[in-house]
């Protein structure tokens, strides 16, 4: 399956810690900024897209995927969550740190060859 398009994201938890809020957030500004037009484009239907998800975080482990695909209007999201972002401390080292988290979305579609 060819990508077709990639759109980049950056979510924040500016003070509850929470990975997941920050990914889904991430994923919302790939997303909103965007009008993907793809399917059209190539006469599929927005369900048919398939959708990459990379998503970075300094503690993967806390990010809860289901609640990420749920953002997905449309389209089958493949969500992998690996160590990246950042985590930046309180300047008087108390409480939460500030969390950002970055998404990459990788569109496809499952097309033909053309002969």
């Amino acid at each position: 399956m060819p990508r077709l398009l990639t759109e980049l994201g950056l979510g924040t938890s500016l003070r509850r810690g929470d990975y997941t809020e920050a990914a889904c957030r991430a994923v919302k500004d790939a997303l909103w900024h965007n009008s993907i037009n793809l399917a059209e484009l190539f006469g599929f239907d927005k369900s048919d897209m398939q959708i990459k998800v990379e998503i970075g975080a300094q503690q993967p482990d806390q990010v809860d995927t289901a609640r990420v695909a749920a953002v997905f209007p449309y389209g089958t999201p493949d969500i992998v969550v690996t160590h990246g972002g950042l985590d930046v401390p309180r300047p008087d080292g108390s409480g939460n740190p500030t969390i950002m988290v970055n998404a990459a979305l990788s569109v496809s579609f499952h097309m033909e060859p053309s002969s």
